[in-house]
């Protein structure tokens, strides 16, 4: 079977023993996942070096194809995951964009830009859950432990979901994450202060060492001593019952007291959901050894990795929104420094001591060319556009019309499963086809259109199947943007000028439309493009494939970019990555000389 053939599968088994009385959590569309296909990874970035032979690697792209990626290469292979995914919370997760520096912020107005939704249609949150947690099983070692990340609102469902993948037993600790320092919402119920960390794995037990933590009020403790196999409590000559005081530290608890991060920590990126990296520091600290693999498919703005590093840890990461890759990257490449010049702000914190080694290189990887849409939340405008779609009535099921077919846009942000059709097949007028049959016995009722971001591989045939259980016949295509799209012209959502003066290469102009257009400017009314920029990053030295910066200019909030790079003397090809305030790149090459 070949490394990078897309239409092969990983498959895995999944049947637990029958025990009696095990209960299982239930919803509308529960189906087995005992197989998943292979999806390839291209390399797109790359920092630093690697550590014995070790990449760290970020991935772009949906976690179930990432995962079903790495499944090749490290299955029963990573020593911890933690995952903070979304929480059913119905709500959508935004971030303040503004100008770059202190001058812009006041000349011009800003906009909040959606990171990521979390609004589920019905019990499609439980599947979804429930697939990952397939997955991270199977990558986790015999001996790893699993962090799930949740609130109030789920807890319970993904509990009873991680007992039904894990297995009876294998349920360890449900810690509950208390942050005193956190503002009062009012109301007439209680205010919610603590996040829930559900604790699985494949084996019984799973701390690897002690955590000790400061004893805040001392108290008088018996003296005891175990006297034939009973435990005796001492006494004095007088026959009084001796007592010692506390010590200065006990053992670490299932109640944690971390506080949220402050709002103007250095740490605090503006990151929407954003952990504290102490919290981080804690679960990493108490479950591994250095040199060992953390995981983390719901990756945000780069915590887990960050820590990770710090902590002299390899790690995994991903995520399906752009910005949430470009903040971490960004955000590694500035701790990789760090360490490189003896940084560490993570010393001495729940015991935690330096490094033997640290494993700063890391690579960027997108998986099965995951570069069409920079905000899933976008992407169904983008596709109605791309696709010239014809509008239908307010209320239809439908997304538009095409050359005579209905088309659906499926989910963009994950695979598209038989479960999404639920909705296109409530959508369908029977009455209609009614009509159409008895006016052409032998033509189709109806003609679908189903547009995916990767799919089941019976979709089509599901649909088709469902309406000729009801007596009507339909024609159903499916286009997979990741592999169908190059007929699709997209809108080009930014430019650049780039030139050589002076032996420097300089950067004359750039040009992201699709952030003007938020902004509601024209590009001559920036004073200076550099207010739209969120990083810049130059290869001296492009192969044609990856990217390995050599220049990373990604200053602080009141900062600009430079604009201008020194070009050392064996420059060949220059590469330039561009990226704005939406997280959205332009990419382009001059050559020196």
């Amino acid at each position: 079977m070949s490394k990078d053939n897309p239409e092969a599968f990983e498959t895995f088994e999944f049947d637990l023993p029958p025990i009696r009385g095990f209960p299982e959590l239930r919803w509308a569309g529960k189906r087995p996942f005992k197989s998943t296909q292979y999806f390839p990874a291209q390399k797109k970035e790359s920092y630093g070096d690697p550590t014995d032979g070790w990449w760290n690697r970020l991935y772009w792209g949906d976690n179930l194809q990432v995962m079903s990626h790495l499944l090749r290469e490290f299955r029963g292979k990573v020593n911890l995951v933690y995952i903070d995914p979304p929480f059913d919370s119905n709500a959508d997760y935004k971030k303040t964009i503004s100008l770059m520096g202190s001058k812009a912020e006041s000349d011009y107005g800003s906009f909040e830009e959606k990171q990521y939704t979390d609004v589920w249609d019905g019990d499609s949150y439980l599947q979804f859950i429930y697939e990952r947690l397939v997955l991270i099983r199977e990558l986790l070692h015999d001996d790893g432990v699993f962090f799930l990340h949740c609130d109030q609102k789920k807890n319970h469902h993904l509990r009873q979901i991680g007992e039904e993948v894990f297995g009876p037993g294998f349920f360890q600790n449900e810690i509950i994450w208390h942050y005193e320092n956190k503002l009062g919402t009012g109301g007439n119920k209680l205010d919610n202060n603590h996040d829930t960390l559900l604790v699985f794995s494949k084996n019984k037990g799973w701390m690897r060492r002690p955590v000790l933590v400061p004893v805040k009020v001392k108290k008088a403790q018996p003296v005891t001593q175990k006297i034939d196999g009973e435990r005796i409590w001492l006494r004095d000559d007088e026959g009084n019952r001796l007592y010692k005081e506390s010590e200065d530290d006990r053992k670490l608890g299932d109640v944690w007291t971390i506080p949220i991060i402050n709002p103007v920590a250095t740490e605090r990126l503006g990151y929407p959901t954003q952990k504290p990296e102490a919290l981080l520091e804690r679960i990493i600290g108490c479950a591994t050894d250095p040199g060992e693999i953390v995981f983390d498919c719901f990756m945000g703005s780069g915590t887990t990795q960050a820590v990770a590093m710090k902590l002299g840890m390899k790690f995994i990461g991903a995520d399906i929104n752009l910005g949430a890759v470009e903040t971490s990257a960004k955000r590694l490449n500035t701790v990789r420094l760090g360490l490189a010049s003896g940084q560490n702000d993570l010393f001495g914190k729940d015991g935690s001591s330096k490094p033997s080694r640290y494993y700063s290189g890391f690579e960027v990887y997108n998986v099965n060319n995951y570069d069409l849409f920079r905000n899933p939340v976008e992407a169904k405008e983008l596709i109605r556009e791309a696709m010239e779609l014809q509008p239908l009535p307010s209320g239809n099921a439908f997304d538009g019309q095409r050359e005579g077919y209905l088309v659906k846009i499926m989910p963009v942000n994950r695979i598209a499963t038989r479960q999404d059709l639920n909705e296109v097949i409530n959508g369908l007028d029977f009455k209609v086809f009614e009509r159409r049959k008895a006016e052409a016995p032998n033509k189709p009722v109806e003609r679908i259109h189903l547009v995916c971001m990767g799919h089941e591989p019976d979709l089509g045939s599901h649909l088709t199947l469902e309406a000729k259980k009801s007596g009507f016949d339909i024609q159903v295509m499916v286009t997979d943007l990741i592999r169908d799209k190059a007929h699709l012209h997209f809108k080009k959502s930014s430019d650049a000028r780039l030139a050589i003066e002076n032996g420097e290469l300089a950067i004359k102009g750039f040009y992201p439309m699709n952030l003007l257009q938020k902004l509601s400017l024209e590009s001559d009314a920036v004073e200076d493009w550099r207010q739209l920029v969120e990083s810049v990053k130059v290869d001296f030295h492009y192969d044609g494939a990856v990217l390995t910066p050599a220049i990373v200019d990604a200053p602080g909030k009141g900062e600009l970019v430079a604009g201008h790079y020194a070009i050392p003397a064996d420059a060949a090809t220059i590469r330039v990555k561009i990226t704005d305030l939406l997280s959205e790149s332009w990419e382009g090459e001059i050559e020196n000389g």
